[in-house]
C-alpha cells in the first residue's frame, strides 16, 4: 500500500516535478495556445506521478488534489 501524501511529501514532488518538465521539451503541447488545456495535461501527469507512490483521494481539476484526511 502507498503511503499517505502529506503537504510536505506534496511540495517535495511538486518541486522534483516542476524542475523536470523544465526541461522537458513535450512535443505534444508544441503550438497549443489554450493555457488551460496545458494546465491540465500537466496536473493530470503529476497526478499520475503521485498515484504511483501515494495514497490520496484524487479530486477533479476544479477540485484539486485532496490530501490526507484527519
Amino acid at each position: 500500500m502507498n503511503r499517505a501524501l502529506t503537504v510536505d511529501f506534496l511540495k517535495r514532488e511538486a518541486r522534483a516535478f516542476a524542475e523536470c518538465e523544465s526541461s522537458c521539451r513535450e512535443r505534444s503541447l508544441f503550438g497549443v495556445t489554450d493555457g488551460k488545456a496545458v494546465g491540465t495535461y500537466l496536473e493530470h501527469k503529476f497526478q499520475e506521478i503521485l498515484g504511483k507512490k501515494y495514497a490520496y483521494e484524487r479530486g477533479s481539476s476544479a477540485k484539486g488534489i485532496i490530501g490526507e484526511r484527519h
